[in-house]
């Protein structure tokens, strides 16, 4: 096959997410999408992973053909678990598996405190992190843990099944920067800090992979690139500069930006992730996002496009009502027990339109409050650039401006995660320093907040923060005008 992408070669991007696989087929020169497929995943927080490549078969059925290079972007922070032969120990546990919040917060005490834990890999323990349920593991399931003899995240599993039986598996930094024993700064494993976690146990990890290296062919002769994290594959997809912020809405909400620098944020709040360029990506992320709009909805016995006409129809402020939607408990603030509250309630207010709009207002004030955690960390905030499920609500669209209190972009509806991972693929067939230029195919635009837009979302976000730490007893951090 040709080392180098030609006009007219194909590539292949992959999204294993939560939820579902997606697959995009693109040009590698222009990123035009030509193919796309999907299959759904099963639903709970712990997988066998032969349900990932059941429905990666099942999505790209019919698809691959004349395609020269893929790339794979998963979920981040799952924990894939191998035997000394290969086979699966366990299910996966998910990122969004909580069960290890107590683990977490052990770990994070430990080894000099959550202060050594962000300098040593740019984050804090959290349940999410793979780091965590090893420890869990090792505490709760020890015969299981003792035949661990490799540990994988859910996109290497599938990059490591894609090359075929005898090549070692392989993975990027960028999700390798959120297992919580990997150092995005010196670009190495922690092996001391896996050992703590697990028990004594050092089980083989992924050799970690340049942003253009190859991790080698599948059996018939298509290029497989490292792959990389969903966030990490969305930024890769909207080319991300300075002054751009990623505000995604899909199961769980994220807040992030390219960075020159590691962060390192002994609060926790921000992860000090790496990206797939060589560079870092600082996060934010908030276990409830579309699906307090979902839910609302289910609650309110309507459709999406119901819930936005009845969101939209309601004054700004929900008339008094604010909602901390932290329906399964919450990663940012770290609240792993809590549930959602609903504050303000009076007859007077108790309306559908009201309510319908509180949920669209709590879930925008928690990633508001992510924005201003990554901007506190260095990042430079111009534009907001909306992407996700969440992002095609009329109503979100419509607020979201205000709470963020900048511009706000939302990108021509595509699968960014897969598109990311394609890009990737068309990098690696190229051999080139740089990846290709796509993003100037993809329509952007723009709601700009009014003056008194700005000062309304200012309100909101403030009754938010302090609704908060009436309930939580977290300070309001009070965001200045």
């Amino acid at each position: 096959m040709n080392a180098t992408a030609e006009h007219g070669d194909l590539v292949a991007g992959i999204d294993s997410s939560t939820q579902s696989t997606k697959v995009v087929v693109c040009d590698a020169r222009t990123g035009a999408i030509v193919r796309t497929g999907r299959a759904a995943h099963p639903d709970g927080t712990e997988v066998d992973p032969a349900a990932w490549w059941d429905a990666f078969t099942q999505a790209t059925a019919g698809l691959l053909d004349g395609v020269s290079a893929i790339g794979v972007g998963g979920q981040q922070h799952g924990m894939v678990t191998l035997d000394d032969q290969g086979d699966v120990v366990r299910p996966a546990l998910l990122w969004n598996d909580t069960r290890s919040a107590k683990a977490a917060a052990q770990l994070s005490s430990e080894l000099g405190g959550p202060e050594a834990w962000a300098k040593s890999v740019g984050s804090v323990p959290v349940a999410s992190f793979t780091v965590t349920k090893l420890r869990w593991m090792a505490e709760h399931e020890p015969a299981l843990a003792d035949r661990v003899a490799r540990v994988l995240l859910p996109h290497d599993w599938l990059t490591w099944r894609l090359l075929g039986a005898g090549v070692p598996p392989v993975t990027d930094r960028g999700d390798a920067s959120g297992t919580g024993y990997f150092s995005p700064a010196d670009n190495s494993y922690r092996l001391d800090l896996l050992a703590h976690a697990f028990g004594g146990r050092t089980p083989e990890l992924p050799k970690v992979l340049g942003p253009a290296e190859p991790a080698g062919h599948t059996p018939d002769g298509m290029l497989v690139s490292a792959g990389t994290g969903d966030n990490m594959a969305a930024a890769l997809a909207l080319e991300l500069g300075v002054g751009d912020v990623v505000v995604s809405l899909g199961t769980s909400g994220t807040v992030f930006g390219v960075a020159e620098t590691p962060a390192a944020d002994a609060t926790g709040t921000v992860a000090g992730f790496a990206d797939a360029t060589g560079r870092f990506l600082p996060l934010a992320c908030t276990l409830n996002a579309a699906r307090v709009l979902t839910s609302a909805a289910s609650m309110l016995g309507v459709d999406q496009g119901g819930f936005d006409k009845l969101a939209l129809a309601a004054e700004p402020g929900s008339g008094g009502l604010t909602l901390l939607p932290y329906l399964d408990g919450e990663r940012t603030p770290n609240l792993p027990e809590a549930s959602g509250s609903l504050f303000g309630l009076r007859r007077a207010n108790m309306t559908p339109e009201n309510l319908a709009r509180s949920a669209v207002e709590g879930m925008l004030c928690g990633l508001a409050a992510g924005l201003d955690a990554v901007r506190r960390h260095g990042i430079e905030v111009r534009r907001v650039l909306l992407i996700g499920g969440g992002a095609q609500s009329a109503a979100v669209r419509a607020v979201a401006p205000a709470v963020f209190g900048v511009p706000v972009f939302v990108p021509e509806v595509a699968e960014h995660v897969a598109v990311g991972a394609a890009r990737q693929a068309a990098w690696a067939l190229a051999s080139s320093s740089e990846p290709p230029t796509w993003q100037g195919n993809t329509r952007l635009a723009l709601a700009e907040p009014t003056e008194a837009e700005l000062a309304e979302g200012h309100r909101i976000q403030q009754r938010h923060l302090s609704a908060r730490e009436v309930e939580h007893g977290i300070p309001a951090d009070i965001r200045e005008d």
